[in-house]
């Protein structure tokens, strides 16, 4: 079956559902290991990446369903003084995996990052999604040098 990928459109009700319900997919998914978004939760995530100014939001549609998301971020790098775009999610739906999807939303942000002049692509994996990180290495990613961590503080949010 033929996947296309599309960048989201947010005046279409259908792919605001499919960025809600692949995100939810991928928030239950072993990988993922949280508990779904909130409706109200679920309208946020839309009205964010809608108005976040570098939000990049690629979905694969294979025949009538949408099967996989990839979301990314724009940013500048400092010491290229060039921008740069950071893979933030990248979700293939587990009825859909192992045909290439996750691939094509890769290389679509790529093609992407080249055309728009960025110095580098970064993301982050799961140290045990071996997986991902095949595929992350078939298209030449790889860890940086010297090694970086990735570290996070949890704020409490007013809501």
């Amino acid at each position: 079956m033929n996947t296309e990928i599309l960048e989201c459109d947010y005046s279409d009700p259908e792919h605001l559902n499919a960025v809600v319900r692949l995100l939810n997919a991928y928030i239950a998914d072993e990988m993922g290991g949280g508990a779904p978004l909130s409706k109200r939760d679920e309208l946020h995530l839309v009205d964010g990446l809608n108005s976040h100014p570098t939000a990049i939001v690629l979905l694969a549609r294979t025949g009538d369903t949408f099967s996989g998301m990839l979301v990314a971020f724009g940013n500048f790098a400092t010491f290229t003084a060039k921008p740069m775009i950071n893979i933030h999610d990248l979700i293939v739906l587990k009825e859909f995996r192992t045909q290439g999807i996750g691939r094509r939303l890769m290389n679509a942000v790529i093609r992407k990052a080249e055309a728009t002049g960025c110095s580098r692509l970064t993301l982050e994996v799961r140290n045990d999604n071996v997986i991902a990180q095949q595929l992350y290495k078939e298209l030449g990613f790889g860890e940086t040098d010297p090694e970086m961590y990735y570290w996070r503080l949890e704020l409490k949010t007013k809501n």
